[in-house]
């Protein structure tokens, strides 16, 4: 024990004893410099430097673009023009799956696959023998409790408003919780309303459908034009009801919200009003509570 006890005190007498590094003048022998170190401080400064060395290599090869230089790590340009090429491809699958659908159905009809069906109308009614004073037209109580829920919803609710405005009243294309209002600041000229997948989305007023299209980023969208220089704009969509030409009524349904697009994060329906080429706020336009 004794032995042991003396080996530490040397070894621990080594880390401390004080060493004195001199850096002198060749020609002369003058002393410039001079450092009083241990074994101890040079270990402890090594280590130091080389976590922070170990440190700043990291740094620099995943945050700036040397790792561009450094074998196996690609460019940023590559990785951004890889992931398009991604997106185009998606597309022209996309399409191409319709097109072959499209020549397995013309192939079918050429071919005799799909054939005509002809019948004598008039000899399926006949077969029928329909009596009309055995028959009852009287309507059901459940039928007549439809036809009134029928009657008395209108393209939009009564407690719905309406904004006047330049001599167009805007109704609100769908009522749901307003996420992210209209701003600026962030490039977000639009609010977005977060509503179930498949609620009917209107137009706020009479127009034309000028686009009605599909795109990756934000889903099937469609775009009315209106009078006095307004366009609204219905992004995120899940399904179109019209087409480009169409003319729509104030309240007609021509799409179904949904979750559409790789820049949704939920189902809602992103709105955006235009006028004269520039954006406006739809809140200012149109009540969306």
């Amino acid at each position: 024990m004794a032995i042991k006890t003396r080996k530490k005190v040397k070894f621990r007498q080594k880390l401390i004893n004080k060493y004195r590094l001199v850096v002198l003048n060749e020609d002369t022998f003058e002393e410039k410099l001079s450092f009083k170190l241990t074994r101890l401080n040079v270990f402890i400064f090594g280590t130091f430097f080389s976590v922070l060395l170990i440190v700043g290599t990291i740094y620099l090869i995943a945050f700036t673009s040397l790792r561009e230089y450094i074998p196996g790590y690609s460019s940023t340009k590559l990785k951004r023009e890889a992931t398009q090429l991604v997106y185009k491809v998606d597309s022209l699958n996309q399409v191409l799956e319709v097109n072959n659908l499209y020549i397995q159905k013309v192939k079918a009809l050429l071919t005799g696959e799909i054939k005509e069906v002809q019948f004598d109308k008039d000899s399926v009614l006949s077969a029928l023998k329909l009596n009309k004073d055995s028959m009852n037209f009287e309507p059901s109580d459940i039928d007549l409790e439809f036809r009134q829920d029928v009657e008395s919803a209108d393209r939009f609710s009564i407690f719905s408003e309406a904004t006047k405005n330049a001599n167009i009243v805007f109704f609100s294309p769908v009522k749901g919780i307003v996420t992210d209002g209209y701003s600026n600041k962030n490039k977000h000229f639009a609010i977005d309303i977060a509503v179930k997948k498949g609620t009917p989305v209107k137009s706020v007023a009479d127009g034309t459908i000028i686009f009605a299209e599909w795109t990756i980023e934000t889903g099937y969208v469609a775009i009315v034009e209106h009078s006095n220089g307004f366009i609204s704009v219905y992004k995120h969509n899940t399904a179109l009801h019209k087409q480009q030409g169409d003319m729509v009524k104030s309240g007609e349904v021509i799409a179904s919200a949904g979750d559409m697009g790789e820049l949704s994060t939920g189902p809602h329906l992103h709105f955006e009003l235009w006028n004269e080429g520039y954006p406006v706020n739809p809140v200012n336009y149109i009540d969306f509570e």
